[in-house]
């Protein structure tokens, strides 16, 4: 008989795998993923906070002129101008953010607000595109390509489902370059451009309420008491007893970044649009002489675009030891707005 085999020690069993070090190894590895993916999120967010470079929409026109064999003809820059500001929003650095629902996009803001600062600009282009610059008068028949445009681009700026922003914008494009391509071909004469000093006049009305409603808001950033609009009416209508005598009104703090880049945006279509206008309403500048009025506002929107050497947007007391950013812009677009205010009376006048 063969004998039976002896027990294996206890101690010579391979010991089983610790669940403790597995743990730690996934804990480990999950780390490290997270750290990875917030760096990355972090390059990312730097690389789309940045706005649209600027460009000189004057080259830009003739460029576009020359590369299509056309001559350059009077209102092509000030189109061209509103198609490169949608252009350049939808495909800068980190492309278009207003209605991003993911990383990055949706934790920055200060780009966003700039973005919607130059659509309301684009926006009140396009209606007077529409209904004055390629109008001869109130009665004309208007451009179908700028019709169909202007919705395009009042479109929602922050909707991602289908139909998304940038697709709306991108068909706003589409049209207005339809109507860009009819103005320079000297066979289609359904396609005008008039400039005159009363169109003129008129659009400049409605950047000179944007530009005050900017200035207004950047202000309130510091807390501000002021007389009811309503104290100023009919002195022998009876007071409304609800409407206090004096209100004190303040940006809310959280609110005061968003209002400034804002009127970043805002100032930065209109220094293109005021550099087109000077190019495309050259005729009627001089004639009333009010070509140095038109540069001297394009002058003080350009210094709302200097770099800003902040991390944050400071708002400090108006003289205390911190700098108030938003009373710096303010001043210069309320500086701008007085000057609209002159150049208006110069095109009435002559």
């Amino acid at each position: 008989m063969t004998a039976p085999e002896s027990p294996v020690p206890l101690a010579a069993l391979p010991a089983p795998p610790s669940s403790t070090g597995a743990m730690r190894r996934y804990a480990r590895y999950g780390g490290i993923a997270v750290i990875a993916l917030l760096l990355l999120n972090l390059g990312l967010m730097w690389y789309a906070d940045h706005p649209a470079e600027p460009f000189d929409p004057v080259a830009v026109a003739a460029a576009r002129a020359k590369s299509k064999g056309v001559p350059l003809v009077l209102g092509q820059t000030l189109t061209l101008t509103e198609i490169e500001l949608v252009q350049r929003t939808l495909d800068k650095p980190g492309g278009y953010l207003s209605n991003d629902i993911l990383p990055p996009g949706v934790l920055l803001d200060n780009v966003p607000n700039w973005e919607f600062g130059v659509l309301v600009q684009v926006r009140d282009l396009s209606r007077f595109l529409r209904g004055e610059f390629s109008k001869s008068q109130a009665q004309s028949t208007e451009d179908t390509d700028l019709a169909e445009a202007e919705p395009h681009f009042a479109f929602s700026n922050n909707r991602w489902l289908l139909p998304s922003s940038e697709s709306e914008y991108r068909a706003g494009i589409s049209r207005t370059e339809s109507y860009l391509d009819r103005l320079a071909d000297q066979d289609q004469l359904d396609a005008q451009f008039y400039a005159r000093a009363d169109n003129l006049n008129l659009y400049l009305g409605e950047v000179e309420r944007r530009l005050g409603n900017l200035s207004k808001r950047l202000s309130e950033g510091v807390a501000r008491t002021e007389v009811a609009a309503s104290m100023g009416t009919d002195p022998n209508a009876p007071p409304n007893a609800s409407t206090p005598a004096e209100t004190v009104r303040q940006t809310p703090w959280s609110q005061i970044d968003d209002v400034f880049y804002e009127a970043r945006g805002a100032c930065f279509a209109q220094v293109h649009i005021l550099k087109a206008i000077d190019h495309d309403f050259a005729r009627v500048l001089d004639d009333k002489n009010a070509r140095v009025a038109l540069r001297q506002i394009i002058q003080e929107l350009e210094a709302t675009q200097a770099p800003l050497n902040s991390p944050v947007i400071l708002n400090g007391s108006p003289y205390g030891f911190f700098a108030n950013h938003s009373l710096v812009i303010a001043n210069y677009i309320s500086r701008a707005n007085a000057a609209i205010g002159d150049l208006r009376l110069q095109l009435e006048r002559g």
